[in-house]
């Protein structure tokens, strides 16, 4: 009897998670943009909001360098440059989001100018962050779905949460979680460590939704049906 191959992953998650970036990085115009000046309470709602997605980022991109290039660089020797390209993007990316970081610190003590620069910030974030997403969506995902194992796939949650060094990672599971189908999100708190879970069931979700009430975002389909 011929052996069975080993089940693989389904990477269409990220779908989701890239979507989490395209729409709140694409909102930052009219979110930032569109606090009125002296709304101290509107302001940070939004900054803590934008504290938390970037740190997002660097957390997806920690998780993707230091568990999914180093097996793709070892079982895909012939993708070289493709990867080379990709983590180069991840470094371009990681300095605009420092840039975007700092902004956002600057925006609560500043004036509609420091506003201005915090919008454009993350503008100038999301111009760069596209293609490379549609890259690693249009190349990169394939070799994690033909080279990587359900279990090396399934890290990454706990990675990323493990990186993680926003405030509200009940924000973020909310974020993606909008953009997944049913079995996605059961996968995804599959892999979440028992206290994540615990702490989505017992508030996470209440309080996602009460937030998504206050900080509207566009959320599209991201995920194939």
């Amino acid at each position: 009897m011929a052996e069975q191959a080993a089940p693989r992953p389904d990477v269409t998650d990220m779908f989701a998670v890239h979507g989490v970036f395209r729409d709140t990085l694409g909102a930052a115009t009219s979110l930032v943009g569109g606090v009125a000046a002296g709304d101290t309470e509107r302001l940070a709602l939004v900054a803590h909001y934008y504290e938390n997605v970037l740190s997002f980022l660097e957390a997806d991109h920690d998780a993707e360098e230091k568990l999914v290039f180093p097996l793709l660089r070892e079982r895909c020797p012939a993708e070289g440059a493709l990867l080379d390209r990709l983590e180069a993007e991840h470094e371009e990316a990681l300095k605009l989001t420092a840039n975007a970081a700092r902004a956002l610190a600057a925006w609560p003590g500043g004036d509609t100018s420091a506003q201005s620069e915090d919008a454009g910030s993350r503008g100038a974030l999301r111009e760069q962050l596209e293609p490379h997403l549609d890259a690693a969506e249009a190349e990169g995902l394939a070799l994690c779905a033909d080279n990587m194992s359900l279990e090396e796939w399934g890290a990454r949650p706990g990675h990323g949460m493990a990186a993680f060094q926003g405030h509200k990672i009940w924000l973020i599971l909310g974020l993606i979680g909008r953009r997944m189908n049913d079995a996605q999100r059961a996968a995804m708190l599959e892999h979440m460590p028992p206290p994540a879970i615990e702490m989505w069931t017992g508030f996470g979700e209440q309080a996602f939704n009460d937030l998504a009430t206050q900080v509207v975002v566009d959320v599209r389909t991201t995920v194939p049906a």
